[in-house]
């Protein structure tokens, strides 16, 4: 069993940006249709969560970076970040990518910046 971390950090206007100046090509490519509809409920603070998604999705990678065997065995919309019911962010692959025992990942953002660390236990 061995243990990987990736953490993201990335600036929300950057993210406000490729979304305002290519908005259905940037959004379509990187998030799911149910992180897009919980994006977009969030109105005035929606660019903080699509952020906060991108930087999970960063994470997640560079975490799993050690055990893929090429890049390509994954892609932005392999993984989907999902709130529990207590609004705890959570992982689902949509594909499996890797052979993970356990996953956990924490999210943060404020006016600036956006974020992720993810935690894998895996084979």
């Amino acid at each position: 069993m061995q243990i990987a971390c990736g953490t993201d950090i990335i600036e929300i206007e950057r993210i406000k940006k490729a979304i305002q100046e290519n908005k259905e090509k940037f959004i379509d490519t990187i998030y799911t249709q149910k992180e897009k509809e919980y994006c977009e409920s969030r109105n005035k603070v929606k660019y903080q969560h699509y952020a906060a998604r991108f930087a999970a999705k960063e994470a997640i990678y560079k975490a799993l970076s050690k055990v893929l065997e090429k890049k390509e065995h994954i892609s932005w919309k392999d993984v989907e970040i999902v709130n529990n019911e207590y609004g705890k962010p959570e992982i689902n692959f949509l594909k499996e990518v890797a052979k993970i025992k356990d996953i956990d990942i924490s999210i943060s953002h404020c006016k600036e910046y956006a974020v992720a660390t993810v935690i894998i236990i895996y084979r």
